[in-house]
C-alpha cells in the first residue's frame, strides 16, 4: 500500500472514530450531526480544487504512435472545449446542448485549466501519464485516449485512484463491457454498434453469399470487434474464411495481405485503425484485391470502424470503402453545425469524430459538476448515470447508468469517390436509429464497482 493510502485510511480510521464518539454526544445533547446532513461534501477527496480560483483537467492523448493523428485533434477539441468553459469563443455547444446548466464561467465558478500528457497509444506509458496528472497535478478529471487498450488501462487506474475519467475514442466492446468500471464513462459508441449498423447495408450492397478474410489489430478493441463483424455478418448470411491477428503499429502488412489472394475469400474486413488502416488498406490496394473477382464477385474491403482522418492518410483507396462513424462534420444538425463552425474558426479545417467525441465529454462532465453543485466525483458520477440529453450532434442520447454507455444514433458511410475538398471525404450512407443498436446492459458482463474508493 502506498504512504498516500496508508495516511488517508489512517485519516478515515481517526474521522470515523471520532465521529461516532461525537454522534454519541450530539444525540443525547439532542442536536442533529453535521454528517447526516444532506448534500454535506465534508470527505476529502483526490482533484479537489478546494479554495483555489481554478480547476485542473489532465488531457492524455496520443501524442505519438499509430493514432497520434487522432490525437491532435482530440487535444484541439479539449482547448476548445476549454476556452467556451471559460467563456471565451462563441460557445459552440454550449448553445446546443439541451439540459444544459454551464454558464460559461469555468466549472462551478472555477477557471479551467489542463495538464497534457502523451499515451504514446501505449498502456502502460499512458497510466504513467494519468498517475502523474493525478499524484502531481491535482486534475479533478482525465479524459483522452485513442486506443482502447490505453482507454481500459487509463479508466482502471482512474477507478483505483477517485478520479472520473472521461473516455475519449475507445470502441472495443470492453471498455464499458467487462473492464467497465463506476469512475469510467464513454460517449463514443462501440464495436457491437457498428455490426448492427453496417450489416444490413452491405446485406444491400454485396448479398448475403460472401466470404470474409479478417485482419484484426492484436488487442481488446481489435478483439471484439472482430467478434462483433463476425457475428452480426455471418447473421446475414455471410462466412468467415479466416481471421489473423496483427500487431499495433506493424507498419508493413504484406505478409498478411498475401494470403489473403488465396484463400477464397471475397471480402477482406480490416479491423484496424489510424496509420495501421491507412497502411493495411492501402497495401491490399496496391496488391490488387480491389480489382480481383472471386467466387463470381467482385473483390471488396470493408472497414468497419472509420474516420476522416483515416481516409484523408488513405487518399485514393478509400474510395467507395464502407465503415462506420461515431459522428461526422457534415451533419446538418444544430449542434454539429455549432461545433464544426467553431473548429473551423480555431483551427481552419473541420473537427473529425475523435474531436467531436473528446469535446462533448468534457462539456458533460462540466455539465454534471454543474448539477452535483459539487467536484466530489462520486456526486458527479450519479449526475452521469441515466443523463438525457439533445443537441450534441447525434440526436437524443442517453447516458446508460448500468454501464456507462452512450446510446445515440450510429452513422454508416463510404468513402467519397469525387471529394470536393480535402476534408470533403466520406458520405454518409444511413443514419442508423439508436434503437437498432441497442443491446442488454448486462450482455458484456463487468462489475461497475464503488462510488467512493
Amino acid at each position: 500500500m502506498s504512504e498516500t493510502k496508508k495516511i488517508l485510511n489512517v485519516s478515515r480510521r481517526t474521522i470515523l472514530k471520532g465521529s461516532a464518539a461525537t454522534t454519541g454526544a450530539a444525540l443525547i445533547g439532542g442536536t442533529f450531526p453535521m454528517h447526516f446532513i444532506k448534500n454535506a461534501h465534508a470527505q476529502t477527496f483526490r482533484g479537489d480544487p478546494g479554495s483555489a480560483s481554478s480547476v485542473k483537467l489532465g488531457f492524455n492523448v496520443p501524442q505519438s504512435g499509430a493514432y497520434a493523428d487522432e490525437g491532435a485533434d482530440e487535444l484541439r477539441a479539449y482547448q476548445l472545449a476549454v476556452k467556451h468553459l471559460n467563456g471565451e469563443g462563441d460557445g459552440g455547444m454550449m448553445n446546443t446542448i439541451k439540459p444544459l446548466n454551464l454558464k460559461g464561467n469555468g466549472i462551478l465558478g472555477k477557471k479551467v485549466e489542463f495538464v497534457t500528457g502523451d499515451t504514446q497509444t501505449k498502456s502502460d506509458a499512458a497510466r504513467a501519464s494519468a498517475k502523474r496528472m493525478i499524484e502531481k497535478d491535482n486534475v479533478a478529471m482525465i479524459t483522452g485516449g485513442s486506443s482502447s487498450g490505453v482507454a481500459v488501462a487509463v479508466q482502471g487506474l482512474c477507478q483505483e485512484m477517485g478520479v472520473i475519467f472521461m473516455a475519449g475514442l475507445t470502441h472495443s466492446n470492453d471498455t464499458t463491457g467487462k473492464d467497465k468500471k463506476r469512475y469510467g464513462f464513454r460517449h463514443f459508441f462501440n464495436a457491437y454498434m457498428s455490426g448492427q449498423a453496417i450489416a444490413p447495408v452491405l446485406l444491400d450492397e454485396y448479398g448475403a453469399e460472401r466470404r470474409a478474410y479478417h485482419l484484426t489489430a492484436d488487442y481488446t478493441w481489435g478483439w471484439t470487434q472482430e467478434e462483433s463483424i463476425k457475428a452480426a455478418t455471418e447473421n446475414i448470411g455471410w462466412e468467415t474464411v479466416n481471421a489473423v491477428r496483427t500487431p499495433v503499429g506493424a507498419g508493413d502488412f504484406s505478409q498478411y495481405i498475401t494470403p489473403v489472394l488465396n484463400s477464397g475469400a471475397d471480402v477482406l474486413i480490416l479491423n484496424h485503425y489510424g496509420k495501421d488502416m491507412v497502411n493495411s488498406l492501402t497495401q491490399a490496394v496496391q496488391f490488387g484485391l480491389r480489382d480481383k473477382q472471386v467466387n463470381g464477385k467482385n473483390f471488396e474491403v470493408v472497414v468497419p470502424l472509420y474516420s476522416r482522418l483515416m481516409v484523408q492518410g488513405a487518399g485514393d483507396a478509400a474510395k467507395g470503402i464502407l465503415g462506420t462513424t461515431n459522428w461526422h462534420w457534415s451533419l446538418q444538425d444544430a449542434g454539429s453545425q455549432a461545433f464544426v463552425k467553431s473548429f473551423g474558426q480555431e483551427y481552419g479545417f473541420p473537427p473529425s469524430q475523435a474531436a467531436h467525441t473528446c469535446y462533448v465529454q468534457t462539456l458533460l462532465y462540466a455539465n454534471a459538476c454543474e448539477m452535483a453543485g459539487t467536484f466530489a466525483p462520486w456526486e458527479v458520477i450519479k449526475q452521469l448515470e441515466g443523463f438525457e440529453f439533445d443537441g450534441a450532434g447525434n440526436g437524443p442520447t442517453l447516458y446508460r447508468a448500468e454501464d456507462h454507455q452512450c446510446f445515440k444514433d450510429v452513422l454508416v458511410v463510404r468513402g467519397k469517390e469525387e471529394p470536393q475538398s480535402n476534408f470533403d471525404l466520406l458520405e454518409v450512407v444511413k443514419e442508423v436509429p439508436r434503437a437498432q443498436v441497442e443491446y442488454p446492459a448486462d450482455m458484456f458482463g463487468g462489475e461497475l464497482g464503488p462510488y467512493q474508493v
